[in-house]
């Protein structure tokens, strides 16, 4: 018999409340990936305030999910886990806000632009990449589409998808040609071809999405997403 496999360590990056229905719901979307795939999972909620050395807190984990409920309370500590998993290839999944302060850190660590920010907590910044969406999502659905030979098209079976938000932020447009250069793929839009999410090719895995799919789980539905996320550092037990 084949010895049994080692507990998957998922980081969950965000001040984590149970006032937001994203924090309640993404311990019970993890359980149904576990279970899905045949693997044991734990999780650590990691207060961005305790992300002063972000790979000294973060080194054991094996993926790292950057969570919705923003603004972070340590915002630099939030965007050096994000940097943590991108440089080390860990697995990452970051959600609402999790995915805008992952186009932070890739535009002021890979596009070189230190000023990057995100206009809700920098509404006078020089270089906004995050900016207020011209309708807000909060409590709404809405259909995505995915481009074809994408990650994301794949792991939804070339299907579009309708998925839940509470946002009303996403990436400005005024970067997307920047961020497309430094290797960033959007590929997930709305009806009206505004960018829902993104992934770096280059990377084992690692995705955002402005929707929510950890909503999945409060319906005890197993969203593809997350199991995706984490069978990228977890095949199922033999």
């Amino acid at each position: 018999m084949s010895p049994a496999a080692a507990a998957v360590r998922v980081a969950l990056v965000g001040d984590r409340s149970e006032a937001v229905i994203a924090h309640r719901a993404i311990p019970r979307a993890l359980e149904f990936a576990g279970a899905d795939l045949g693997r044991e999972l734990t999780w650590t909620w990691v207060h961005t305030t305790a992300l002063h050395h972000a790979a000294a807190i973060l080194h054991e984990c094996d993926a790292v999910w950057a969570v919705p409920a923003t603004p972070y309370a340590n915002v630099t500590g939030a965007l050096d886990a994000i940097r943590f998993a991108r440089e080390t290839g860990r697995p990452f999944l970051g959600t609402c806000g999790g995915f805008q302060h992952a186009l932070i850190e890739i535009a002021r660590h890979v596009c070189g632009e230190p000023a990057a920010d995100h206009a809700e907590t920098s509404p006078g910044g020089a270089a906004l990449v995050v900016t207020p969406l011209a309708c807000a999502l909060v409590e709404v659905e809405r259909e995505i589409r995915f481009t074809p030979g994408s990650r994301l098209h794949a792991i939804f079976g070339g299907r579009p998808a309708r998925e839940g938000y509470h946002c009303s932020y996403g990436p400005s447009p005024a970067w997307r040609e920047r961020l497309t250069t430094a290797g960033l793929q959007f590929t997930g839009f709305d009806a009206e071809g505004a960018i829902r999410a993104g992934e770096l090719a280059a990377h084992p895995f690692f995705v955002g999405t402005l929707f929510q799919p950890e909503r999945s789980a409060l319906r005890g539905e197993t969203h593809p997403l997350i199991t995706a996320f984490v069978r990228a550092v977890a095949a199922p037990a033999a």
